[in-house]
């Protein structure tokens, strides 16, 4: 089966409080649709309905202090209880620690090894490659996972031709804030039915959002907010191609934006949101509680 990843960075399932959640004050028209007009709130789950469920998910893993995003995003990729090896979350980005966990048994390099079709759809710029090269740069998780599976980072080529998308979705980024004049830039809606079609290509694909992390450490309300109103563009673009083609997961590593009277990240629960066959929905989420439960769910799905 078909897997999508959509990794947002900084997301918990929050209290309905408008004046710090920025999920109890945003319009998500299609994701209220998909949830049967639930939003991504602490009491929205658990849920499951016709189209989607909505589970909440440790990110702490019986392990004390804040879930942080190294080990986070290493938990996702991996299925092992990280911080409960090493004693203590850690981040933002691997140390070698944490690093030695991606080197092998992540989806990446499970998939790759058994022939499966496996991507990251991030297309980085050319100043990103440079600051790695460098050594000014580390890798985050995500990408250390994907190189080390043998796996090439999409790059500025990429995303001109189509192949991969910025990490705004849309593209507008790379014109305002990397001075690509002429890079390609879509609408929300357009942007999910491309991240619909390119996801097809592959048995597992997976798009790294940490937009809303920047918002979430900034206490950012405004920004926030419109961050997920193009994410639920993005929405209504990728369920009306998808068709059912397999699952999407949305979910992250930890708690951030949910909670803006804070720069720092929080203890909450994080969403796992599900899209896709009723009956395969069920059996994916079966007894899915905390963050170790996710990698191997995807895993079972893929090889099946």
């Amino acid at each position: 089966m078909r897997v999508l990843f959509i990794f947002l960075d900084g997301i918990g399932l929050g209290e309905a409080n408008p004046e710090t959640n920025p999920f109890a004050r945003v319009s998500m028209p299609n994701l209220n649709r998909l949830l049967d007009g639930r939003s991504l709130l602490k009491d929205s789950a658990p849920f499951h309905g016709e189209y989607a469920s909505l589970l909440a998910v440790d990110p702490a893993v019986g392990v004390s202090g804040l879930p942080q995003s190294a080990t986070g995003q290493a938990i996702l990729l991996t299925g092992k209880n990280i911080p409960a090896e090493l004693g203590y979350h850690y981040g933002p980005k691997p140390n070698p620690e944490v690093a030695a966990f991606l080197k092998d048994g992540t989806l990446f390099s499970d998939f790759t090894e058994a022939g499966k079709k496996a991507v990251l759809l991030n297309a980085y710029p050319p100043r990103y490659f440079d600051g790695v090269d460098s050594g000014k740069r580390l890798y985050s998780s995500i990408p250390l996972a994907v190189t080390n599976a043998g796996i090439p980072l999409f790059r500025h080529d990429d995303l001109f031709a189509g192949r991969a998308l910025s990490a705004d979705f849309t593209g507008e980024g790379w014109r305002t804030m990397l001075g690509y004049d002429d890079a390609p830039v879509m609408d929300p809606h357009q942007a999910g039915r491309k991240l619909g079609a390119l996801a097809k290509e592959y048995d597992f694909a997976l798009f790294e959002y940490w937009a809303s992390d920047y918002a979430g450490h900034r206490q950012e309300m405004d920004t926030a907010i419109q961050l997920m109103e193009a994410f639920d563009g993005v929405l209504s673009g990728l369920v009306e191609s998808w068709n059912q083609d397999g699952l999407i997961l949305v979910t992250s590593d930890h708690g951030n934006m949910e909670d803006l009277s804070t720069r720092r990240h929080t203890d909450a629960d994080v969403p796992a949101l599900v899209i896709g066959n009723k009956s395969a929905r069920e059996e994916f989420t079966h007894n899915m509680k905390q963050l170790t439960d996710i990698a191997p769910a995807i895993r079972k799905a893929v090889m099946s």
